[in-house]
């Protein structure tokens, strides 16, 4: 009986009436984001003019990419670094020298960057 659903399953795969699903529209947003991994991203350190604090600014994003999905990016550094932040402007803010840290948490969600 299993090996007849599983027939019936991959005859329906092939049939082209069918209206395409979500597995489809998953599959575009995993192209979108290779695409923007394909960018390189620069990890820099800035302290001056923000009253003797440091930050780590990550830019360089893609023209295409929108402002919530930098937010969402940033949402995820802070989390995963457990330090402040925000995202400003196409660029992500984070509390403190974190260079190497940001790096190696790019590197993990498929982005390439370089520390300037």
């Amino acid at each position: 009986m299993a090996e007849d659903f599983r027939d019936a399953l991959r005859a329906m795969l092939g049939n082209a009436d069918l209206p395409a699903g979500e597995d489809s529209a998953k599959d575009i947003t995993e192209a979108d984001t290779s695409a923007y991994a394909r960018t390189r991203l620069d990890i820099f350190f800035e302290k001056k003019g923000r009253g003797g604090k440091k930050a780590t600014i990550v830019s360089g994003f893609p023209e295409g990419m929108s402002h919530e999905e930098i937010a969402e990016l940033a949402s995820q550094l802070k989390q995963k670094l457990g330090a402040g932040g925000s995202s400003r402007g196409g660029e992500i803010l984070i509390q403190g020298d974190r260079r190497a840290d940001l790096q190696k948490v790019l590197e993990l969600l498929g982005w390439k960057s370089r520390v300037c």
